[in-house]
């Protein structure tokens, strides 16, 4: 069983600690469309129909009242940065870096890193952004890496997001460097195991509630 079938199973003939705990966890996620989202991941619910963003995990790199953006993870492309850099300026040194498909508005190549001493931006704790080439060309030159490259971003008007996370297209969960630097190959279907998991295991921990809170 996955996430995307929390819903249903909250309504089936199943443990009530278990019924509870889904409730509670389906509550907690709708409550938090209303919380900017800066540094979480955005898994895309089976409800999402467009192609673009269909089985997709989105790093949110800014989210406020004035909209948000942010890259997904598991749309790795057939090119390199070298590639790209080619036809924009002069070739760059570890240039075979690949890149991944950001979304679907063009912009500049940008990277999640976890250098500080690089970083133009935190986005959460450990995880920063870098956009300028400079910065960039010293990132890739790092032995022992822990960098992802993107080209283009997916982003959102004022309100679309909060919109879209009502009408139950998107998953919140927290963002860790294993999600983000880790690989990309079955990483929405992995996110929605582990996010099964950790609900039915809370489940698991809840003791026997007796119908008389005085018998302890």
């Amino acid at each position: 069983m996955n996430y995307f079938a929390l819903e249903s199973v909250c309504g089936n003939n199943v443990r009530e600690d278990i019924r509870s705990m889904c409730r509670i966890f389906l509550l907690t996620e709708k409550r938090s469309a209303m919380n900017y989202l800066k540094g979480q991941l955005l898994l895309a619910s089976t409800h999402l129909t467009d192609p673009n963003f269909s089985q997709t995990v989105i790093f949110l790199i800014e989210h406020d009242e004035n909209g948000a953006f942010g890259v997904v993870l598991n749309r790795p492309s057939n090119r390199t940065v070298g590639e790209i850099w080619d036809e924009q300026m002069e070739p760059i040194f570890g240039g075979e870096q690949a890149i991944n498909l950001g979304g679907p508005v063009l912009g500049p190549i940008l990277a999640l890193h976890g250098e500080m001493s690089l970083a133009e931006a935190e986005i959460s704790p450990g995880i920063f952004l870098a956009v300028q080439r400079d910065t960039l060309d010293q990132l890739v030159r790092l032995p022992g890496r822990t960098v992802r490259l993107f080209s283009g971003y997916a982003g959102w008007g004022q309100g679309q997001l909060e919109n879209e996370l009502e009408e139950g297209g998107w998953i919140t969960t927290a963002a860790t460097e294993a999600y983000l630097f880790e690989g990309t190959k079955d990483l929405w279907h992995q996110i929605g195991r582990d996010i099964t998991q950790n609900v039915l295991g809370g489940a698991e921990k809840i003791k026997h509630v007796p119908d008389d809170p005085s018998v302890n």
